[in-house]
């Protein structure tokens, strides 16, 4: 996305496949067989989290019930707009980063 175009002399500016906000280069996680394709940290997370859903689903082993467990937890936690309030917010942002 960060390319040249040679002809017209345009530049793009680099931006997330999936979000479509714009990165430096360096900040977006490339695809190896389509390296025309970006993702940024937030949604690259989001992708990892979705596909393993997916490898879980049917299965009953602990860690696919523990994790569709914390799946249904964070909708829970984020339809009630938990996440936006002063003091758990920060606390339940900082808890997901550790969580499948």
């Amino acid at each position: 996305m960060a390319a040249i175009a040679q002809e017209h002399g345009q530049v793009q500016i680099p931006s997330c496949w999936c979000c479509g906000n714009t990165f430096d280069g360096r900040d977006l996680t490339r695809l190896g067989s389509q390296p025309e394709v970006g993702v940024c940290a937030g949604c690259a997370l989001w992708l990892s989290r979705r596909a393993r859903s997916e490898a879980d689903s049917g299965h009953r082993t602990p860690g696919a019930r523990l994790r569709r467990w914390v799946v249904s937890t964070r909708d829970a936690v984020t339809r009630a707009g938990l996440q936006d309030w002063p003091a758990l917010g920060p606390l339940l942002r900082r808890l997901d980063r550790h969580l499948p």
